[in-house]
C-alpha cells in the first residue's frame, strides 16, 4: 500500500520552530497525510513528547492509522544531515561521517536534506561524495532556489541513491506542502525505513507559499528557542 509521509518536519522543540505538537499530527492528518518524521535541530525532545503524549509508540507502530517517525536533524561539523527512524543524542558538531555511522548503526537512514542550497547548511558535494549513503533529500519545500532541488536530484541520479522530499516545515501550516510517497509493506517505522531504502514509489514536490517562507525566514532570524525551555511536556493521563 502507498503512503504519504513528510520527511521533514520541526516542531517548536527546534530552535527555529513554532509548531504544537499536536496541531502538527492534527493538520498532517487533514491534509491527507499518513504520517510524518520528526526531525527537530540536534534534539530528540519531540520524540519524547509523543511518546509521552500517546501519540507515538516505543514498537514504532502507528497510533490510530498515523505513523510518526523519529528523527533528528544534525548539525554536522560540515552541514545538517536527517537521521530517520531513530533517536540519538544531541550530535552537534559531529563529523558527517561518525554521524552517517552512528545512524547506520542504529538501524536508521542517513539522509542530507538541501546540499545544494548555498544559503543554508547543507553538506556540500565535496563531503558528500566521501559519505556511505542510502538516501539523499532531492526535493525541500523552502529551498532558496529551485535549481538546488534539481542539483540534488541529478546527484541522487549520479550515485543512484534513494530519493526523498519532505516540507522542512517549522510552522504547522506548512506540513505536507512536500512529501514522500512509500510503498510500505508493514506499516511500522521499521517498514518504513525499509520502503526508504528500497526508492520512493513518487515524490509530491510543491514548494511554500511566500507566506509561509516568510514565516520560516522570520523563524530563523529570531530563533524564537524560548518556547522551547518554556514548554513542559505534558504526560499522556
Amino acid at each position: 500500500m502507498k503512503y504519504r509521509i513528510d520527511l521533514h518536519c520541526h516542531s517548536r522543540f527546534s530552535a527555529d520552530g513554532v509548531s504544537e505538537p499536536e496541531e502538527m499530527v492534527q493538520a498532517a492528518r487533514e491534509r491527507g497525510l499518513h504520517g510524518f518524521a520528526i526531525t527537530d535541530h540536534n534534539t530528540c525532545a519531540c520524540v519524547d513528547y509523543f511518546l509521552s503524549a500517546g501519540l507515538m509508540r516505543e514498537d514504532g507502530h502507528p497510533v490510530d492509522g498515523f505513523l510518526i517517525l523519529p528523527g533528528q536533524e544534525i548539525t554536522t561539523s560540515a552541514g545538517h544531515l536527517l537521521a530517520l527512524g531513530v533517536r540519538l543524542p544531541d550530535l552537534k558538531g559531529i563529523g558527517p561521517a561518525e554521524a552517517v555511522g552512528l545512524i547506520k548503526e542504529a538501524g536508521g537512514v542517513a539522509v542530507p536534506p538541501h546540499p545544494y542550497d548555498n544559503f543554508r547548511a547543507g553538506i556540500r558535494e565535496s563531503v558528500l561524495d566521501g559519505l556511505a549513503l542510502e538516501a539523499i533529500e532531492v526535493f525541500n519545500a523552502a529551498v532558496t532556489f529551485k535549481r538546488a532541488n534539481q542539483r540534488a536530484y541529478e546527484y541522487a541520479q549520479k550515485r543512484d541513491l534513494a530519493m526523498t522530499a519532505g516540507s522542512d516545515a517549522h510552522h504547522v501550516e506548512a506540513i505536507g506542502t512536500a512529501c514522500t510517497v512509500l510503498e510500505i509493506h508493514d506499516f511500522t517505522v521499521k517498514g518504513a525505513l525499509a520502503a526508504i531504502r528500497r526508492g520512493a514509489a513518487g515524490l509530491e514536490q510543491r514548494y511554500m507559499s511566500k507566506t509561509q517562507a516568510l514565516k520560516k525566514t522570520w523563524s530563523n532570524v529570531f530563533r524564537i528557542g524560548s518556547k522551547t525551555r518554556r514548554h513542559v511536556p505534558r504526560p499522556h493521563p
